[in-house]
């Protein structure tokens, strides 16, 4: 199948960070036999015109959009950045009749009322580098969908038990050639990494167990230091971890901290 994958995230308070979520996804996807084309709207000035350009090149026969925000966390004049997906999913429909399929964080954390606030077919809650491919092989075989891992459907709620993926290091960190414009990486961008997902703890204003569950699972700091060097050399030395438990061990932290200075890593 032929899939086009839409970050809806426009927000750039104080960095302009890369859709590092969603290109995990489309890894797998491309992993599993499909061709991906990815757009990144965080930058875009035109949205319409990049949005039917995507479908008009790539005439997708699924299209994933990923939510990153609910909220700017804002007290002051705020604003809803469901409102900016919503633009995206409307755009979609009138340029394809190919099945529109949410995930991303935000979505994660309200899965049920931002489905049917949005207007797509289906929605992933939790992780989508192993749902969302199952759900593109029953897609292509018209087969039934239930039983898919955090899925939902308008008006039927979750379809599929929420299960995590255990073993990170099986899960390849996406190149940065899929956020290259023109052949050339955004080397001037943050580039987040994240290490660790699920928190076992229950703090009230936190939203990490809904998204990734409360089982703790790391890759090892191995593989990171490894990966790390390597998108150095590719030219990315503003680099920010996103873990929202990169103190839990502590011991998981110091090891990743020797190793970064061992390699000699000259990150930002």
């Amino acid at each position: 199948m032929t899939v086009l994958l839409i970050s809806a995230n426009r927000e750039d308070i104080n960095m302009l960070t890369l859709p590092m979520g969603l290109a995990c996804v489309a890894v797998a996807v491309e992993k599993a036999g499909h061709a991906v084309r990815f757009l990144d709207l965080l930058s875009v000035k035109d949205i319409p015109l990049a949005v039917e350009q995507a479908i008009r090149l790539s005439q997708p026969e699924a299209i994933g959009v990923s939510v990153r925000n609910i909220d700017d966390q804002s007290m002051d004049q705020g604003r809803f950045p469901l409102d900016q997906a919503k633009e995206v999913v409307r755009l979609c429909r009138e340029s394809s009749a190919a099945p529109i399929v949410l995930g991303g964080a935000g979505y994660s954390i309200f899965p049920e009322s931002a489905l049917e606030y949005l207007g797509a077919d289906m929605g992933i809650q939790g992780e989508g580098e192993a749902a969302f491919p199952m759900l593109l092989e029953r897609i292509e075989t018209r087969k039934d969908l239930a039983g898919i891992m955090g899925l939902h459907l308008p008006g039927q709620g979750l379809r599929g038990p929420l299960s995590f993926i255990r073993d990170l290091d099986g899960l390849p960190y996406p190149e940065p050639a899929i956020f290259a414009e023109e052949g050339q990486p955004q080397t001037s961008a943050w580039l987040p990494y994240q290490n660790r997902r699920g928190c076992p703890l229950d703090c009230s204003y936190c939203s990490t167990a809904s998204i990734e569950g409360r089982i703790t699972r790391r890759r090892s700091p191995a593989a990171v230091v490894a990966n790390l060097a390597g998108r150095v050399k590719s030219g990315f030395i503003q680099i920010f971890f996103v873990d929202n438990t990169f103190n839990l061990p502590a011991s998981y932290a110091l090891e990743l901290c020797r190793r970064m200075t061992e390699a000699g890593l000259k990150i930002a």
